[in-house]
């Protein structure tokens, strides 16, 4: 008979997982027992927060659960943070940790990796947390697992299992087979808004994370409608270069003046998050009167309440709206839509306009890139103001959650996910120094990422606004180290930029090298 660590792998296969991200201890040892002998690829981060985060890069560019093995308490603990960021952003994750033998748990005896209660601490960040407590559980917890996944708003999910079970032998176990789909679109209700979206003439649609996977779906709609689209910026690259696109963030003027223009709103897989639709705390978003909302969530619909609301997943919602609307009556969309882009552009200003135009060289020199952003400068500018030329090719955390160190994990996860893509970081010198040792990690898996490390000397942002606020800056300057060097000494391409037009050139090269290859650009 196979042992629990051998039967968890081999039911992991068979819902479909194909790499796991994690870093083995003592506490997880039986679980390797069955991962050397399976078709799952293993990749070794050099930190547990970075298999979170390389989870969570491989889960948004595959659509596919990413999934961690981390060991009990410190393992777990670290991953914390990447979970967070998964619960925020709605990324599928499957984060299996051990945990000390059933009988010491709670006790308080000293053992080592101990906490109090690990699964307590774990059911306030995850979905579910569930400690298994008999074998015989291991193909029911994995099918509420990937049911989730599959058909609700995916999150972080958490199973340990303890010490003294991972090694037992156990009679063979079948997964159970997911069968769950998403709630499927009430016609009704769906008739109801395609009645009232083809009375209105200044429709709007804002397209969220949730539809980033309802490209073609929303295209549909969206030309019948003549109605012009905001998206967030889990949403970029929807609507590339289309006239009816307003990549430009809700918090701007602008959008918001478009917004409240408009006599019927669709909103389509978007929380209304205050990262998204309020990041300058200014108090002056107003949930529209004449909205109507699609989500997979219900919690979420309630938290929001509009006029309309329907539980579904975008793409089969907009695809049945698609069908019920009658024929473009040709509004003036474009039109609107020109105007709150040109408006949105003057608004983020001459420094920021500067910042986006380092993004866009990014995009136009390596087309379909899929550019993973950490918190930095030039990521806020794009997350105002930035149209990406692929979907899903345009994910950061500083929204939500807003973790610093998610870029290059990330990216190798992204990376590892896609290997025929052309996989960018886009970090600051801050946060780069969070997860710099992943740059090892990078070259283990061979995962092919330009890393591109904006450096101003600092938290540029944070010190901007200590200043605004009249604080005089404290903290704010850590000292960058040589970039250069460090990517020397992993024996990896690398190259210092002081202009910023010395970019495409720089970028082409290091696509060139078909490795990981990191560029430097000073910022004065």
């Amino acid at each position: 008979m196979a042992t629990v660590g051998e039967t968890l792998i081999s039911l992991l296969e068979a819902h479909g997982v194909d790499v796991v991200f994690g870093i083995p201890g003592v506490h997880t040892v039986e679980l390797y027992r069955g991962l050397a002998r399976s078709r799952i690829r293993h990749v070794t981060p050099r930190h547990e927060q970075g298999a979170g985060f390389m989870a969570d890069g491989y889960a948004r560019a595959s659509g596919k659960p990413g999934v961690a093995f981390v060991i009990t308490g410190p393992g777990l603990t670290n991953a914390i943070t990447a979970m967070a960021q998964a619960r925020a952003d709605s990324v599928p994750m499957l984060v299996i940790s051990g945990v000390n033998a059933l009988p010491t748990l709670g006790k308080g005896l000293g053992f080592l990796h101990e906490l109090p209660d690990q699964r307590g601490m774990m059911e306030k960040v995850a979905l579910f947390s569930h400690r298994m407590e008999d074998p015989a559980e291991l193909p029911e917890v994995l099918h509420r697992a990937f049911t989730i996944f599959a058909a609700e708003r995916p999150g972080p999910i958490h199973i340990e299992i303890p010490l003294d079970m991972m090694g037992r032998h156990c009679p063979p176990l079948a997964a159970r087979p997911v069968e769950e789909m998403p709630p499927s679109p009430d016609e009704a209700q769906l008739s109801e808004i395609a009645a009232r979206a083809g009375e209105a003439s200044r429709p709007l649609i804002l397209a969220g994370g949730g539809a980033r996977r309802a490209g073609a779906q929303l295209l549909r709609v969206t030309e019948k409608l003549d109605a012009p689209v905001v998206t967030t910026a889990n949403a970029r690259g929807l609507l590339h270069d289309h006239p009816l696109g307003v990549h430009a963030s809700p918090s701007l003027f602008a959008v918001r003046e478009l917004m409240a223009g408009s006599d019927f709103v669709l909103a389509a897989g978007t929380e209304f998050g205050p990262t998204d639709y309020d990041m300058y705390a200014n108090g002056g978003f107003v949930l529209p009167a004449n909205l109507a909302r699609i989500d997979i969530d219900q919690a979420q619909l309630d938290r929001r309440p509009a006029a309309l609301s329907i539980r579904a997943d975008c793409a089969a919602a907009l695809d049945l709206l698609a069908e019920k609307l009658p024929a473009s009556n040709h509004r003036d969309g474009a039109a609107r839509a020109a105007a709150a882009r040109a408006a949105a552009f003057a608004e983020i200003g001459e420094e920021m306009r500067g910042q986006l135009a380092a993004v866009e060289m990014i995009r136009d020199t390596l087309p379909g890139a899929l550019i993973v952003g950490d918190s930095t400068q030039p990521i806020y500018a794009a997350n105002l103001y930035y149209d990406h030329d692929r979907p899903g090719g345009w994910f950061n955390a500083a929204t939500g959650f807003g973790a610093l160190g998610f870029g290059p994990p990330a990216a190798i996860g992204a990376a590892i996910a896609e290997p025929e893509a052309t996989v960018v970081c886009l970090s600051g010198d801050g946060g780069f120094q969070f997860t710099l040792t992943e740059l090892g990690a990078a070259l283990d898996a061979g995962a092919r990422v330009i890393f591109v490390v904006w450096n101003n000397h600092g938290y540029r942002e944070i010190e901007t606004s200590m200043r605004e606020a009249g604080v005089e800056p404290v903290g704010v300057s850590p000292a960058p180290p040589d970039f250069i060097g460090i990517a020397a000494a992993y024996r990896m391409p690398a190259e210092r930029l002081t202009r910023i037009d010395g970019l495409p050139a720089a970028l082409r090269h290091a696509h060139s090298t078909g490795r990981a290859a990191l560029i430097e650009i000073l910022v004065s």
